[in-house]
Order: C-alpha cells, then sequence, then structure tokens
C-alpha cells in the first residue's frame, strides 16, 4: 500500500468538500494500492493535527466532525473531544507546520494542499517546496503574486500541481502542459472562466436586463455576496496570469487590461452592496443592452473572456467583453459552464475545445483529489 500523506490548509467549502471526497473513497484508493493520509488540517486560526504524523492520519470520523463544525460557521478550536490529535493557534500554527514539513518532506514524503483563498499561504509554500514537499493548489493568490513568487514555486515542476486553479475540475493546465511538452507552440487562448460572467452574458443576449440578470444570479448563489466581486473581472484576470505564466510570459497583474463591468464610482468604496443593486446597477443596462444589439446586427453575441496571445518576447493578455461569432463555440455557450479555446500549429483553424462545469466546490475539490492521486509516483 503506498500512502500519501497530506496538510489541508483551507478547510471552508472546498476543503470540506475535499475531506469528503478522501473519505467516501477510501475503498476505491484502496484497491488502486492508496492511502491519502490526511495528518493535520488548518483554517486562518488553528491548527489541528495527529500526535502520532509516522503511522496514521486523523480518523475519519473526526474528519466528518471537523466538516460539521466548520459548516455551522465554528472554527477548528470549537472541536471537542481531539483524541489522539493537538490544536495549534497562532503564532504556533506556522512553526508546527514547517517543522512536519522538515520531518516528512524529505523522507516520506509530505503534500500540502492549499484550498484556502489567502494570499498568506505564499510564504508557507515557498518554504515547503524546499523541503522537497509537493504543492497541491486550489487557491489562486500564490500563483497570482508577484513573478519571483510564482518561478519559487514551479522551481520544481514536477511537485506542483493547480488545476482547480483555472477551471475547477477542467483538464485545463494538463492540456496545455502536454501541449507546451510537445513542441506545439500556442498562438492564442481565449476562454470564458467565469460561470458567473458566462451566465449574466448569455442572459443578456436574451434581451434580460443587466440588473435583472444579475440580482437573479445572486438569488442563485452564482454570485458573490458582493456581486461586485464577480462583475469588476478580478477572479478572470488571476485564471488569465496563470494561463499567460504557464506559456511563459513574465507578467505581473498590473501587465492585465481588464474591463470592469461597473464603474470605479460604483465601487465598494463608494457605494454599498444594497446601494449598488437597488440603484447602481439599472443605470448600466442601457449601456450593454445597446452593445448586445450591436453585435446581435453583426451576426454576433458577447461574452466576456480572457484573450492570451504571443510569446515570451512579445504578449498581450486582456480581460472584458469581446463580440464573438455566434456559432463559435463560446458563442454557443449557454448557462454557467466555462469554455476555453486553444489555438496552436496544430490545431490553426479548429481549436481544442475544453468545455464543463468551471465551479462550484463539489467539482473543485474533485479536481484537487485528481491531483493528489497525480502526484503519487513521487511516493515511495
Amino acid at each position: 500500500m503506498k500512502t500519501i500523506p497530506l496538510i489541508l490548509m483551507g478547510c471552508g467549502g472546498v476543503g470540506c468538500h475535499l475531506l469528503q471526497h478522501i473519505v467516501s473513497c477510501r475503498s476505491l484508493h484502496s484497491s488502486q494500492g492508496l492511502c491519502l493520509n490526511v495528518l493535520g488540517v488548518s483554517d486562518s486560526k488553528s491548527l489541528v493535527v495527529t500526535e502520532d504524523s509516522s503511522n496514521k492520519g486523523l480518523d475519519d470520523k473526526f474528519l466528518m466532525e471537523l466538516c460539521r463544525v466548520k459548516r455551522d460557521g465554528g472554527s477548528l478550536s470549537k472541536l471537542g473531544d481531539l483524541g489522539d490529535c493537538r490544536l495549534f493557534s497562532h503564532p504556533e500554527l506556522q512553526e508546527r507546520i514547517l517543522e512536519l514539513a522538515s520531518q516528512l518532506g524529505g523522507k516520506t514524503g509530505l503534500v500540502f494542499v492549499d484550498c484556502s483563498a489567502s494570499s498568506n499561504t505564499v510564504a508557507v509554500l515557498k518554504q515547503v517546496v524546499d523541503m522537497g514537499c509537493c504543492i497541491v493548489m486550489a487557491n489562486k493568490k500564490p500563483l497570482t503574486s508577484t513573478m519571483e513568487d510564482f518561478e519559487k514555486l514551479y522551481a520544481y515542476p514536477r511537485r506542483i500541481r493547480h488545476e482547480s486553479t483555472v477551471g475547477a475540475g477542467l483538464p485545463v493546465i494538463a492540456s496545455l502542459n502536454r501541449i507546451i511538452s510537445s513542441g506545439d507552440p500556442v498562438h492564442r487562448i481565449i476562454g470564458s472562466l467565469s460561470g458567473t460572467l458566462g451566465y449574466v452574458m448569455s442572459e443578456v443576449e436574451d434581451g434580460k436586463p443587466l440588473s435583472q440578470v444579475v440580482r437573479a444570479a445572486k438569488s442563485l448563489g452564482y454570485t458573490e455576496p458582493d456581486p461586485r466581486e464577480d462583475l469588476g473581472g478580478m477572479d478572470v484576470a488571476r485564471k488569465a496570469l496563470i494561463l499567460a505564466r504557464i506559456l511563459g510570459q513574465r507578467i505581473n497583474m498590473d501587465t492585465i487590461q481588464i474591463e470592469s463591468l461597473y464603474p470605479k464610482e460604483m465601487g465598494p468604496d463608494v457605494m454599498s452592496v444594497e446601494d449598488f443593486m437597488n440603484s447602481g446597477l439599472p443605470l448600466l443596462d442601457k449601456d450593454i443592452q445597446e452593445r448586445v444589439e450591436k453585435a446581435a446586427s453583426n451576426g454576433n453575441v458577447l461574452r466576456y473572456v480572457c484573450v492570451i496571445e504571443g510569446s515570451r518576447q512579445s504578449s498581450l493578455c486582456e480581460v472584458g467583453i469581446q463580440e464573438l461569432p455566434k456559432n463559435s463555440p463560446l458563442g454557443r455557450l449557454r448557462g454557467s459552464d466555462n469554455v476555453l479555446e486553444i489555438y496552436t500549429r496544430c490545431y490553426t483553424s479548429q481549436p481544442l475545445v475544453i468545455q464543463g462545469a468551471g465551479a462550484g466546490n463539489d467539482t473543485t475539490a474533485a479536481g484537487v483529489l485528481a491531483d493528489i492521486v497525480d502526484i503519487q509516483d513521487l511516493f515511495p
């Protein structure tokens, strides 16, 4: 039986779904000669870790109780009977994580799984990768930090996986890496990488006002509590930056042209969420409707996409609304799916198209689990 010990950083929606997947897949993994050992789990304030990290991980019943506490809005410090576990808080938390990395990184191996939404994990990840540990990420922020941080994390490419940072469970990163490894130059990537904005743009295409569509999306749970976090395009820009850097472009976030669907005058520091939804958002209806009608008169549709072109020497990376042919893969997009078109020497007139659910805790967690299993050959 091959054992993969891991530490989970972040046990919110994605993290708890990952733990549930690990527990429910025990018999499947066992039949494959594989065992995933969860040695510790941390949230933003605490770390719970097994006392005997060399022999066993946290008990499955304990992991399910942990998920229940987190789903109820509690922190790890609210856990009751810890049994054979210990609880660490700041400032001991990071010290204990690095201690485990030092003990296991170069021996049996250790995987750090970042399912948080924090930029604070990058400091730990940079240290543990030097200790021989592997990294699996759903968190985009470490890879969209400085170019120096990105190169540090990618210093050992065999030990890093982050499929879920771009398209949840879709095989975007794996497909792109296979193309690059084959020597097939990538000329252009264009994609709708936000389920929220994909839904919004396909609905306004049907003649519905933007304000009505955004309200509906919010009530369906498609948007963040403040929809401007989606409408501003920053999440799409982070995904675009990751893809551009994989292609070899040495760029930072401030290099990317980002079109926000709302003006600065309606930003969070000026308007409350309630004011934006009730009085700000309706003011944007006319402009979007005119753009939709103009695109339709040309036989096209509007989609909110990222566009990445060029090479190391000359590059373009932008995020915003584009007018696209109605019969293209992106033009046919409906609902909250993600669609990515990759144009290369081999895929010139007919691009490689990747499409499917690109959001949701369950889908994202499944992608993370697949990444963990994918690095099993690095473990003794």
